[in-house]
């Protein structure tokens, strides 16, 4: 299974900008109005300027043209300054809706994406890529408008005041126009690149940091410290590879502003002198290509910010193409679960569940057991519909449980494992997680249904701040299943679920949770044997097949695997296992 999220292409980050804009048409409209308004402004000097020298040369006065002048500064200054007032907030505005769209798509992505995806790539798009596209929208964006504006009037006025001098300095950016061409084709695939490596980087650290106990028990710290040489050196010559196309793009730039207002210069010196031109006309036109540089610079300097903003957004929309892939799943009509000729093997690997046939019915309490790595959990990650069968299919309702869209499938089925996350904030947070529309009364039942008794000894009960280092693993666990209970799925597989809890804490959950679920489909994925002895039917597995389904005292009856797990197991409890097994 591929594990990169996908990447948008140019066409869809267009859309997605445009569609940003959409949202907020006021403040988009208000930004580019201001910003025109102060380009025009800053129009008016140079102009006055070269209207002052000629009248000088006539004898006339300047006191008027001087006092426009001015006027025209100060107004330039206070629409530039409302300007960007108004375009950064139109900028926060947006950079507040793509992080939260961010998180809804985030929270939108299929379980069997999330469970495969590099958790670096979704880490750096979340947060380096965001924070990119943020500064862009508040710092590039507004300047690059304004810079585009100022040039276009500049532009217009240069051939207003002299068409031949116009042209005679337009020509002269053609090198920054062939510059720029050759550095955007080349900046997108770059800065993409540059963003993978960061993301695989990101993966790698946070690897080697949550396993950092095995790795050093294992004495693996020469190939891991090998291993992220490799990251490394390719984050390197990505990095190198965005600096090369700078180191090319600034000179060009540098070189190319400078000529307009030189050729004006000379040219204009030989017309002067044939009287084809004023000399306010050509301090006119030196202005303002001298003044035409500065956007032009301003323009090319935020390009490279805009090609790393592009390619930090294209991967950011192209969180949205899962989660269109998944909306047009079929709804499950009805709860029955099946399983037919289901194949399953992880990466690179052989096959670690085959050719496995099941059907669950609604309502049932079903275990599966089998010694360790006969692929149990394996399967309840299957019927779960975190991972996808290789072949074969798993259905809930006759629709493929992998399929579903992550809000249909919390309404159909639940894992639970012995991994639990506790979120920060309160107890109450956390529980109304599950249903947020639950008042105290039914969190409170819900607590009790898995014997989380100590809540209560809290000093404010379900308000103190929680979290991993407050609460222990069992207790965590016990809010899990309390969270479970809130969610109300017909079907809940629990793989492991009381593995954290202690053993009296566990059968005490269990037989809440016997209570709490019944008339749901309970999966139970176990190697507490006395799971399967109240279950309605015991699935046992071995090397990844399903090797016999039936009621416990029939299997142990058959004399089969199940049996001789069973005597293993009730002779490992020392003669306790009846006294441990709960009553049905």
């Amino acid at each position: 299974m591929n594990r990169d999220l996908p990447v948008a292409d140019r066409r869809q980050v267009r859309r997605a900008a445009l569609r940003l804009v959409r949202r907020d048409v006021p403040g988009f409209t208000a930004t580019l109005l201001l910003n025109s308004l102060a380009a025009a402004a800053a129009l008016v000097s140079p102009w006055l300027l070269g209207r002052i020298i000629d009248s000088i040369s006539a004898g006339g006065t300047v006191d008027l043209l001087a006092a426009i002048a001015v006027g025209a500064a100060v107004a330039q200054l206070v629409l530039s300054r409302y300007a960007e007032k108004v375009g950064t907030r139109f900028s926060e505005r947006v950079q507040e809706h793509i992080r939260a769209e961010l998180l809804d798509r985030v929270l939108a992505l299929p379980a069997a994406t999330v469970e495969h995806i590099r958790t670096g790539d979704l880490t750096a798009r979340g947060t380096t890529d965001v924070a990119v596209v943020g500064r862009t929208l508040r710092d590039a964006a507004p300047a690059i408008l304004v810079s585009s504006l100022q040039a276009l009037f500049l532009i217009v006025a240069v051939f207003l005041v002299d068409p031949v001098l116009g042209g005679c300095g337009l020509l002269a950016l053609a090198g920054i126009v062939a510059a720029a061409r050759w550095y955007l084709r080349r900046a997108r695939p770059a800065y993409l690149e540059e963003g993978a490596a960061r993301s695989e980087l990101a993966e790698h650290l946070a690897a080697n940091a949550a396993g950092a106990r095995t790795i050093e028990a294992l004495g693996l710290q020469a190939r891991r410290t090998r291993a992220a040489d490799r990251v490394i050196e390719r984050s390197r010559a990505a990095q190198l590879r965005t600096l090369f196309l700078r180191s090319v793009l600034w000179p060009s730039v540098e070189v190319s502003s400078l000529l307009p207002p030189v050729l004006v210069l000379l040219l204009g010196g030989v017309l002067l002198d044939r009287g084809q031109v004023t000399l306010g006309a050509v301090v006119t036109c030196v202005l303002y290509l001298r003044q035409l540089g500065q956007p032009i610079e301003t323009i090319l300097i935020w390009l490279e910010q805009l090609q790393s903003s592009g390619a930090a957004f294209a991967r950011i929309e192209g969180l949205a193409a899962p989660v269109r892939a998944e909306a047009a799943a079929a709804a499950p009509q009805g709860d029955r679960i099946e399983a037919r000729g289901v194949h399953f093997a992880y990466e690179g690997g052989d096959d670690v569940v085959t050719g496995v046939d099941l059907t669950v019915r609604p309502g049932e309490r079903l275990a599966v057991v089998g010694p360790s790595g006969a692929g149990k959990s394996t399967l309840g990650r299957l019927l779960a519909g975190i991972d996808r069968p290789r072949l074969g299919t798993v259905t809930v309702g006759s629709a493929p449980v992998a399929g579903l869209s992550p809000a249909q499938l919390r309404e159909h089925v639940v894992l639970v494992t012995q991994e639990q996350h506790l979120f920060l904030g309160t107890v109450r947070d956390n529980l109304l997680l599950a249903d947020p529309a639950a008042g105290d009364d039914r969190l409170g039942k819900a607590l009790a249904a898995v014997g989380a008794d100590w809540v209560a000894s809290l000093d404010d009960e379900l308000g103190p701040q929680s979290s991993g280092v407050t609460l222990g693993p069992d207790r965590v666990q016990q809010l899990a299943l309390a969270r479970v209970i809130l969610a109300d799925p017909h079907t809940v597989i629990l793989d492991e679920a009381t593995a954290m809890l202690d053993p009296r804490t566990a059968r005490s959950a269990e037989r809440s949770l016997a209570a709490v679920l019944e008339g749901r489909t309970v999966i139970a994925i176990a190697h507490r044997l006395h799971t399967a002895r109240d279950a309605d039917r015991v699935v046992v597995m071995d090397n990844g097949r399903v090797v016999e389904v039936g009621a416990h005292d029939e299997l142990v009856a058959a004399g089969g695997v199940y049996e001789a797990l069973w005597r293993s197991w009730h002779g490992s409890r020392s003669g306790d296992a009846d006294h441990d097994a709960p009553g049905r």
